[in-house]
């Protein structure tokens, strides 16, 4: 079954018992790990229990394919349902995988983990396409998602939190879903047993390093025609490994604001009113930078550069090129454009 966007969260908190088979692939290497936790712990409270619970890997399945269904089959001496992981599953899988869904047993749940699958997957289109099967994706979260899941780890935590806070956060911290839960854990470590909410000051206490010289200085730089400080900026983060979708969605996401705020104000609305209603809302110290590329960028212009950046990410799933070079060659177009 192929799930919708909104049908997902949903779905990985309580997955359907029609499906056997899950596959969670996608570019978001923490989403994807978190999410097969979270699902598989719908069958066993341990993932790693040694009774109920194995882990397989491709190269295992590659020299013994029965191995999977014999581990799916296995009765548990402790009983209960079964739960089999496989990771780094890829489209060498799917013959043995279709074989299986043509009768799987309803006592286990097969996870597959795997990295970004593109819709010509075999191994998607056959999860994507059975009753008794799903397929989850894991794509980098932009801000609105990731101010949900600030208020929302918050909350847990006991914890309260300012608006510009949870703004500069949504910006600052994007990226790899393990990599935004280790920064929200400095946070709920710092503020532990203060009473006061979490301010814009405890994050940027926490997290300075984070937004200091990181994605919001790239996609500012870029639509600022600030071209050396923007490849300046691309190089660190290729050396701090951060990746290419990461950095092209960051992208993505700031010009379809600054279109957005741009419409609004060719629509008769000043410019300080359009940035309001952005959800989540500029951070302030960034909101003068904001307002002028706003005022500087033509529609015209701004629908070029969504639809390069919609290319360029085609371009790295698709061509042979090095993505390293195809990103910067289009971060060094886009700030040199006339806006």
């Amino acid at each position: 079954m192929k799930l919708k966007w909104n049908e997902i969260e949903p779905f990985v908190k309580s997955p359907s018992k029609a499906a056997r088979v899950i596959l969670v692939y996608g570019p978001d290497n923490g989403l994807m790990r978190e999410r097969a936790k979270t699902m598989g712990q719908s069958v066993v409270a341990d993932i790693n229990d040694p009774f109920n619970a194995v882990t397989l890997s491709i190269d295992i399945l590659a020299d013994d394919p029965a191995r999977l269904s014999d581990e799916a089959c296995a009765i548990s001496m402790m009983g209960g349902d079964r739960l089999i992981r496989v990771e780094g599953a890829s489209d060498k899988l799917t013959s043995l995988l279709k074989t299986y869904l043509e009768a799987p047993n309803e006592q286990a749940l097969i996870i597959l983990e795997a990295g970004d699958l593109g819709p010509r997957s075999s191994l998607r289109k056959l999860c994507e396409g059975a009753k008794n099967a799903a397929a989850v994706p894991c794509y980098v979260e932009d801000e609105r998602d990731l101010s949900k899941l600030i208020r929302g780890s918050m909350q847990e935590a006991q914890l309260d939190i300012d608006g510009d806070a949870v703004g500069w956060l949504a910006v600052n911290i994007s990226g790899n879903r393990q990599k935004v839960r280790s920064e929200l854990e400095k946070i709920i470590t710092y503020k532990h047993g203060d009473p006061a909410p979490v301010s814009l000051g405890d994050v940027q206490a926490c997290c300075g390093e984070a937004g200091a010289q990181g994605l919001d200085d790239l996609v500012y730089s870029v639509a600022g025609n600030q071209s050396a400080k923007a490849l300046k900026t691309y190089n660190k983060l290729l050396d701090e490994d951060v990746n290419f979708i990461v950095i092209v969605r960051s992208l993505q996401n700031h010009f379809r604001r600054l279109h957005a705020t741009k419409a609004r104000m060719e629509g008769g609305e000043m410019a300080d009113i359009a940035m309001k209603k952005l959800t989540p809302p500029i951070f302030f110290k960034q909101q003068n930078a904001f307002r002028t590329q706003a005022e500087r960028w033509r529609l015209p212009s701004l629908d070029k550069v969504l639809a390069r950046l919609l290319a360029l990410e085609a371009q790295c799933k698709t061509t042979g090129m090095p993505v390293e070079t195809l990103c910067a060659q289009v971060v060094l177009g886009i700030s040199t454009m006339r806006g």
